[in-house]
């Protein structure tokens, strides 16, 4: 199968969705579609480069919004049936709003619409499913009451990015999510996968549920359901 894998910078079920693309990928020949906001987020949570390991030639390729420019090219194999599914996973609740409203102005809300045109069944994990509270999991994070002060910060001085800005915080749009502050900080001041409660709000849910309806549209609650459905 010729399969097409979205991604938006959304943290929750950002692992399971790249995890999922790569078993996928052992079976079947992938184009990554990227916006910006899920390039970013991919470097912040160390990803990035399972994503790209993955792509490397014809129908196994990596799309950007920056190398797509405005028109984005590529979309137009999804418009002429080129692919036979269209997976996005996961899906900011701006993402899923674009879509129900039918604006198409970045790479991956273009990708479904093309999708559509062309007839190409589409499957999308939504992050904004169900009213209520949900736990997600935070990128690299300094903890200011742990921090030591040191007049040589040695998390400072082993980040390849410079990301980290002394007893202040990290600069999320410069880290890469190595690990390598966590590791050689002697008080534990950087914590990485931390668990947070985050609330879904009433009109992201009510979005979703007219995502549902939306003709060749399917919506799953977890990346491993459609793994499970594919394989």
């Amino acid at each position: 199968m010729r399969i097409g894998w979205a991604i938006t910078g959304a943290g929750h079920l950002l692992k399971e969705s790249v995890e999922a693309m790569e078993e996928l990928s052992n079976h079947h020949d992938i184009t990554v579609f990227l916006s910006n906001a899920a390039e970013e987020v991919l470097k912040m949570y160390g990803l990035y480069e399972r994503v790209v390991s993955i792509t490397g030639g014809r129908y196994r390729e990596l799309a950007t919004d920056s190398n797509q420019k405005f028109s984005f090219p590529i979309t137009g194999r999804l418009s002429l049936g080129k692919y036979d599914l269209l997976i996005l996973s996961p899906a900011t609740a701006n993402t899923v709003s674009k879509i129900v409203y039918g604006i198409s102005d970045t790479l991956v809300t273009n990708a479904v619409a093309q999708a559509g045109k062309g007839k190409v069944q589409t499957y999308i994990v939504p992050v904004d499913l169900v009213e209520g509270d949900i736990e997600t999991i935070l990128p690299s994070k300094l903890e200011l009451d742990k921090c030591n002060g040191c007049e040589l910060c040695a998390a400072a001085e082993i980040c390849p990015n410079d990301a980290i800005i002394p007893k202040e915080e990290i600069n999320l749009l410069n880290c890469i999510g190595c690990g390598s502050c966590k590791d050689i900080c002697d008080f534990g001041a950087v914590s990485e996968g931390k668990i947070i409660t985050m609330h879904m709000r009433s009109i992201d849910i009510e979005n979703t549920r007219k995502l549902k309806n939306m003709e060749g549209i399917t919506i799953f609650e977890e990346p491993s359901q459609i793994l499970d459905k594919i394989l």
